[in-house]
């Protein structure tokens, strides 16, 4: 694209018609898409995808801002399929005091993108696909552990589905606790 707007450019210059100014805007646009990835596209018409979801929800302000911190928003806002298993604001706010400004400083984004790919399984799992007893390999390498229970849903036998989100790349499970993994 990048090659077909210069080769404009060049073409109009030479004719003597535009100087090409446009042209040149339009290719710097389109440069600086590229290389802020998926995330920078903008579309206001197609379904939203998993960021632009939590994005748009006042529960998710605090999971929004450790998905910017750990420098994940391109990657959950490419195809997917992905599974979120999103926990609330108020589910951060039942870690100890100071842990989540604490994993979001510069010096912890490993550990906090550690963290948030626990969350994150790269397929989509609708809650009607959901068995008691089911392992579910997340993108960090670890496993979650379904259960259902008199038609409740939780993850580790903690953290409870609240609702179900689509989105254009995936879905998304809001849940009430933060997932933290036990290392072996």
């Amino acid at each position: 694209m990048l090659g077909i707007a210069l080769t404009t450019m060049t073409i109009l210059s030479g004719c003597g018609g535009s100087t090409g100014t446009e042209t040149t805007t339009e290719a710097s646009t389109e440069e600086a898409v590229a290389l802020a990835g998926q995330s920078a596209v903008k579309d206001d018409e197609s379904q939203k995808d998993v960021v632009k979801v939590a994005i748009g929800s006042k529960d998710h302000t605090t999971l929004v801002a450790a998905v910017q911190a750990a420098e994940l928003v391109d990657v959950l806002s490419n195809a997917g399929p992905f599974t979120v298993f999103a926990p609330t604001n108020d589910a951060f706010n039942l870690l100890p005091a100071g842990t989540v400004d604490d994993l979001v400083k510069p010096e912890n984004k490993e550990k906090l993108q550690d963290i948030l790919q626990y969350h994150v399984a790269v397929a989509v799992y609708k809650p009607e696909m959901f068995r008691d007893g089911q392992v579910i390999g997340m993108a960090n390498s670890g496993n979650i552990t379904i259960s259902v229970k008199d038609g409740k849903t939780m993850v580790n036998g903690k953290a409870t589905i609240l609702a179900s989100v689509n989105a254009s790349n995936g879905i998304i499970h809001v849940i009430d606790q933060v997932l933290l993994e036990e290392k072996k």
